[in-house]
């Protein structure tokens, strides 16, 4: 009678273990997605922004010819983007856009033929749009993230997110630099 108790004990036990297993699993897996599909979004203001940019550009251009280097920092920052592999390597690309945004910005506020042209003056405003929603959509993908990499740290859910392949994301961070203001030198 004692051994039937001891294995009806142990089966409760594995099955406990079992659906908790189960459960976290499906569970990282949801977390997991969630940073997934909030990274796109970030990634579709990312190609919302980067479809701007030529057209502002090309009106830019159009004024001003002696400020070529920026434009292509900000080609190249395209390119570098549009090869990027993984969300890490896009977030460096986009990083490198915003930089040389910044410059192109300070240089159509040093000009105010530019600042008068509608075309600038409405792909500024649609691009001011562009930035709003870029930096929401990174908030809310460092919330995602932020909420999946607590999951996978925590007792118990940390032993089975290491046994099952689960590792924690990278938040978004600016880039180095991004806190001071674009120098524009017209020498």
């Amino acid at each position: 009678m004692n051994m039937k108790k001891t294995l009806i004990a142990i089966l409760a036990v594995l099955a406990v273990l079992v659906v908790w297993g189960w459960g976290g699993y499906n569970n990282l897996i949801t977390l997991n997605e969630n940073a997934d599909a909030q990274w796109a979004k970030v990634e579709t203001q990312y190609q919302r922004r980067f479809d701007l940019i030529p057209n502002l550009v090309a009106s830019v251009k159009a004024i001003l010819n002696q400020e070529q280097a920026v434009f292509g920092e900000i080609a190249d920052a395209r390119t570098r983007y549009a090869g990027a592999e993984n969300s890490d390597e896009k977030a460096a690309a986009a990083s490198q856009v915003e930089s040389a945004f910044g410059r192109l910005l300070a240089i159509v506020e040093n000009y105010p033929q530019l600042q008068s042209s509608n075309n600038v003056r409405d792909l500024m405003a649609q691009l001011e749009g562009a930035e709003n929603r870029v930096s929401v959509e990174r908030t809310r993908f460092n919330d995602v993230v932020r909420d999946y990499n607590a999951t996978i740290k925590r007792f118990p859910t940390n032993m089975l997110a290491a046994v099952t392949g689960f590792r924690t994301r990278f938040y978004f961070e600016a880039s180095t630099g991004a806190e001071n203001a674009p120098q524009v030198n017209f020498e």
